[in-house]
């Protein structure tokens, strides 16, 4: 099922750029651009970037401001998406009219005119700032030609409606993986069908449980920001094995990788729900680029089968750690 975010269309599988700003383990400025390249060969034309995707002084719009200064030919074939008004630092929004006017003009000015802003969306709702003062401070720029399209993220269905309300929008960033479900339950994916909004799905690999690369805590290092996350906590990580253990059988019988199902499934979804469904892995290196973005069309069979599994595994842990889940899905 085909998509088209401000006027471009935009490939099946997307790339989420968060991977190569990790701050505890970033990729060098040429490496990350290397394999931006090889997304956009392999397909992925949609990629997706955060004002808080690094730190302030070098983040996801810095590395874009990078690419499209060593291949300015390149900001006509890809659609970009940006995630801005939140501090990850302050764990804070600031998605009033005046903190969505600073994200904004703040994103303009590293990306200094080297490409545009296809889509933008605060990263996280206020539940102090009705969604629909963001929506219509980030409308002045669709306005003006700044922006080209309105996203939301992390949303509930309620707040979808009321932002439909204001002005119309052109993509809904949430969580969706074989891990993470709850989309298909609370209403939104619903709503995206009742009024034909595409979904971007992130964490389609559940932050790498489905990758295969985790079989225990400890492989996690130290400084992994995912030893913050409550599903990959020693007293629930075995627990949550189960599922990949159950993935993992698919992909053998398929001759496929884990990480080739698990996208599948979530590319899948775009006919369960009715509405484009496009995953957006993040990958820090090209073969892993290679690897995410190689097509695997799942059987009918297939997809029941996975289906049943999630049916009969229990997936233990929240999404967030505690300090992130006021903004959740508001």
């Amino acid at each position: 099922m085909s998509a088209s975010i401000a006027g471009k269309t935009i490939g099946p599988i997307g790339f989420g750029m968060i991977s190569l700003l990790n701050p505890a383990k970033q990729v060098p400025a040429e490496d990350a651009i290397v394999t931006l390249k090889a997304a956009l060969n392999a397909g992925a034309n949609f990629w997706n970037a955060g004002e808080h995707y690094g730190t302030p002084d070098y983040n996801s719009l810095h590395l874009l401001n990078a690419y499209f200064t060593k291949y300015p030919k390149d900001a006509e074939k890809v659609v970009i998406s940006v995630k801005g008004c939140f501090s990850f630092k302050d764990r804070k929004p600031a998605n009033d009219a005046d903190g969505v006017r600073a994200s904004i003009e703040n994103c303009l000015s590293v990306l200094d005119g080297k490409c545009s802003i296809d889509l933008f969306q605060a990263s996280r709702g206020d539940p102090g700032v009705p969604i629909e003062v963001t929506v219509r401070a980030i409308a002045e720029y669709v306005k003006t030609g700044k922006v080209g399209s309105i996203g939301l993220s992390e949303c509930s269905a309620a707040t979808i409606r009321k932002a439909v309300a204001v002005h119309p929008i052109a993509a809904v960033e949430v969580e969706l993986s074989l891990f993470e479900t709850g989309i298909m339950s609370n209403g939104v994916s619903d709503t995206c069908k009742e009024f034909g909004i595409p979904i971007a799905a992130y964490s389609p690999l559940s932050r790498g449980f489905l990758t295969g690369q985790l079989r225990k805590y400890e492989d996690m290092d130290e400084k992994d920001f995912r030893r913050m996350f409550p599903r990959f906590q020693p007293d629930v990580f075995d627990g949550n094995l189960k599922l990949v253990d159950e993935v993992e059988k698919v992909a053998k019988r398929k001759g496929c990788s884990m990480v080739q199902v698990a996208i599948a499934w979530v590319a899948a979804q775009s006919k369960s729900i009715g509405v484009p469904v496009i995953p957006i892995p993040g990958a820090g290196a090209v073969s892993r680029v290679e690897e995410n973005l190689k097509r695997v069309e799942l059987t009918a069979e297939e997809l029941t089968e996975l289906n049943e599994v999630l049916g009969r595994v229990e997936v233990k842990g929240g999404r967030y750690p505690a300090g992130f889940s006021r903004f959740e899905s508001v």
